[in-house]
């Protein structure tokens, strides 16, 4: 869920701080920029990690009383692998599927297609609804298998890929391009963030299972810019969706095993 990413970025000291050692005033830079920030292709960065890795020489600029350093530095990242299993909380249901909220992180979204099997959408309480067929009976046993997702409740989720959208600004307007990457690349990333991220697991002759697909979106008339960074994720597995349902299982299961013992 979490990777280390290697950067190297400009960092610029303005001038009040230049009366403080280098180090320390390249760590508060870094600690003002980056947590809470999402660097495309890599991931939500959480925090710095460690000391710099490296500190080049200051470079001054003609009308800016601030020193520029080359720096090379360590990020603790926010970044789940593909098939990991995680939990959250649900934020938001609609007919398209619903919203999870991991608490630090709120753009995972379980699409309709990847709800536990069979499943609908309840206009009526606006909730999506999972009703599985133990077997053939009557209406009064439909009901009793009626398993509601309702909003804040804790829900157990398995990443299917990962979503980083890039806004610019171009001569046809405001367009976004979409990376989806289906398989985690390697965890040790050099990267600008102005630039894509490279990996060892992008260099030929690497046999790593990568798969990214990117695609652009015309959003001169789009209401509501995307997410930089959003999980797609299912449920559609034994074992996940909200916790209390197979919490309920367990304990019928070892009830049922107390009985056959106590005969």
């Amino acid at each position: 869920m979490f990777v280390i990413a290697t950067v190297a970025d400009t960092i610029r000291i303005p001038a009040p701080l230049l009366f403080n050692p280098t180090l320390q005033s390249v760590h508060f830079e870094i600690e003002t920029k980056y947590p809470n920030r999402v660097i495309y292709d890599v991931g939500l960065v959480i925090c710095r990690y460690g000391d710099a890795l490296e500190i080049g020489d200051a470079n001054l600029v003609a009308g800016d009383g601030g020193a520029h350093h080359d720096v090379i530095f360590r990020l603790v990242v926010f970044r789940p692998f593909v098939e990991e299993v995680c939990l959250g909380t649900i934020l938001e249901s609609t007919e398209e599927g619903i919203r999870i909220s991991m608490g630090f992180f709120d753009d995972v979204f379980v699409p309709a297609y990847w709800m536990l099997r069979p499943s609908h959408y309840d206009s009526e309480t606006g909730l999506w609804v999972w009703t599985p067929n133990y077997s053939e009976g009557d209406e009064a046993e439909e009901e009793d298998n009626r398993f509601e997702m309702e909003i804040g409740s804790e829900i157990r989720f398995k990443v299917k890929s990962i979503n980083f959208t890039q806004v610019t600004d171009t001569a046809k307007g405001m367009q976004a391009t979409t990376t989806t990457t289906a398989h985690q690349p390697n965890s040790s990333v050099v990267a600008r963030p102005s630039q894509k991220p490279t990996s060892d697991s992008d260099k030929p002759g690497d046999n790593t299972p990568v798969r990214k697909r990117s695609t652009s979106v015309d959003l001169s008339d789009a209401k509501k810019v995307p997410a930089s960074m959003h999980v797609v994720a299912s449920i559609c597995e034994d074992g996940l969706g909200l916790t209390s349902w197979w919490a309920s299982f367990a304990e019928e299961e070892e009830e049922e095993e107390g009985e056959e013992n106590a005969e």
